[in-house]
């Protein structure tokens, strides 16, 4: 049997987009909890240079960074594929996928992080970019069509994490009457089994995220 074992932080989305997809193949692995604030040796050993979870182990071998990790993980085990086999298909789920990462999370992490007299502009950068996810779903279950795939893998910070951070600011950034068809694709995907087992502690993340902005003084 393959040896995988997983490098992760439980508050990391990178991390559970990793298990995500690890559970739908059915692959067994062996979960290491990693402490980001004070940098064990294993992560240091197998991710060098990001110094970043997740970290996938296979047989020896290591794959960092989450998307490439989704994608080892598509072509290793190849039941219940994430990614199309259209080529065209396959090269667009991997556009979205590109988007939430580089467009839509920093919108977003850049309204709770910065400061007051920015925030206006944080916010109307972030709904645009959420606004642009919104039409690609169109009138699709899932971004992946009828089951979840890359581009919902990757998607899981706005499906899960934003409200969280929304209840923990008091900010409200998505809601049915600005996004319909997002939050129908949210309440899809939170209550489906693969991803439901694998969200951390609503609860435990509220508390953790107010924390944090309580450490910045952040206010709204």
């Amino acid at each position: 049997m393959a040896e995988v074992k997983l490098l992760g932080a439980w508050g990391s989305p990178f991390s559970c987009r990793v298990e995500m997809a690890l559970k739908l193949k059915g692959v067994e692995y062996e979960y290491i909890e990693q402490d980001l604030a004070n940098k064990s040796p294993l992560l240091l050993k197998y991710n060098p240079i990001h110094k970043k979870v997740p970290v996938l182990l296979h047989n020896g071998k290591t794959i960092a960074e989450s998307l490439v990790i989704l994608e080892y993980i598509d072509e290793t085990w190849k039941s219940n594929p994430i990614l199309p086999e259209d080529p065209y298909d396959k090269a667009m789920a991997r556009f979205w996928a590109k988007f939430i990462d580089e467009k839509c999370m920093p919108a977003i992490w850049q309204i709770m992080w910065s400061k007051e007299n920015e925030r206006e502009k944080a916010i109307e950068e972030a709904l645009q970019h959420l606004k642009t996810l919104e039409n690609e779903l169109k009138d699709k279950t899932f971004f992946g069509g009828e089951t979840i795939g890359l581009v919902d893998i990757a998607a899981n910070f706005i499906g899960f994490w934003l409200g969280a951070a929304q209840e923990a600011t008091g900010m409200e950034l998505v809601n049915k009457e600005r996004f319909p068809v997002l939050c129908k694709w949210i309440d899809e995907y939170v209550n489906c089994s693969v991803v439901k087992e694998n969200l951390p502690p609503r609860d435990k993340l509220i508390a953790f995220l107010r924390a944090r902005l309580s450490a910045s003084s952040w206010k709204y």
